[in-house]
């Protein structure tokens, strides 16, 4: 049986420039990884005094679009860091997008929560860059 599956080499992740519509992305450099978004739903315990033969009854609360970390290669002297400590540092959501090799997209409101950099004695630096979804992620197909 054939594998339908890839390496998620060639995917990116961009920053909006906020400039649209239609808006224009600028990709943030030398991605290494990226997880999420971490779709969820909440459940709402429902059981009352009738429920039969006293089993727990639920029904679907809201979703959430969980989160969304990138990890990269760190320039200290890049543009990156400027873009990450505008994001950290504001408190409205911007438009974020991840681009997979077969040009499927998640395309995301979202709010920077965490910026973590590395700077290890002998190997390369990294930066960790998390943002909290906001609202209803698009899956573009």
């Amino acid at each position: 049986m054939a594998v339908n599956t890839s390496i998620g080499h060639g995917s990116t992740f961009a920053r909006g420039n906020a400039d649209g519509p239609p808006e224009t992305y600028t990709d943030i450099g030398e991605v290494i990884s990226i997880s999420g978004p971490s779709l969820s739903r909440d459940v709402v315990d429902a059981t009352h005094m009738g429920s039969t033969e006293k089993w727990r009854e639920f029904i679907a609360g809201l979703k959430d679009g969980g989160e969304v970390t990138i990890e990269c290669n760190f320039d200290p002297d890049g543009t990156d860091v400027t873009n990450w400590l505008s994001d950290i540092n504001t408190d409205s959501e911007r438009t974020y997008e991840i681009t997979f090799p077969d040009t499927t997209a998640w395309l995301f409101e979202g709010i920077m929560t965490a910026l973590e950099v590395s700077d290890p004695l002998d190997d390369k630096m990294t930066a960790t860059a998390t943002y909290k979804v906001t609202g209803k992620p698009t899956f573009i197909s």
